[in-house]
């Protein structure tokens, strides 16, 4: 693989993402980056998005509302995506989950390198707030 020059706005994007825990967009990354980078495009940040996630600096979450979203943390972790709001959680695993990996290659045959669980549902405030009673009841 081509070595790639590290500039200051390829190195801003990725710690901006580091920095945060709420799984931005490019465009969400763009927004916040654009005051202190004003000729800063939204293609700069898609396409070094793109470039960190194919070198496993970071991870690809899938698009949420039409627009792929991102996580700094590479470690082996699960994902809450909130059906309503759209906030994607970190969820911390319990050690069964290399059980579960382990349970999978022996059923396949496959080495497994890695793997994602992905939870859909409604987080805390949007559950709350859906079991609250109606104001016009």
């Amino acid at each position: 693989m081509e070595a790639r020059k590290t500039s200051k706005k390829r190195q801003a994007i990725l710690d901006a993402l580091l920095e945060t825990h709420t799984h931005p967009s490019a465009e969400q990354l763009y927004q916040r980056l654009k005051p202190r980078y004003p000729d800063l495009s939204l293609g700069t940040v898609y396409r070094n998005l793109s470039l960190f996630a194919d070198r496993g600096d970071v991870l690809r979450l899938g698009p949420v509302h039409g627009q792929d979203r991102f996580d700094g943390r590479t470690d082996p972790h699960a994902h809450l995506l909130c059906t309503r709001c759209g906030q994607i959680l970190d969820v911390e695993l319990p050690p069964e989950a290399e059980t579960l990996s382990a349970a999978v290659a022996r059923a396949t045959g496959a080495a497994v390198s890695s793997y994602s669980l992905f939870f859909r549902g409604l987080c805390a405030e949007c559950r709350q707030k859906a079991d609250e009673p109606s104001a016009s009841a």
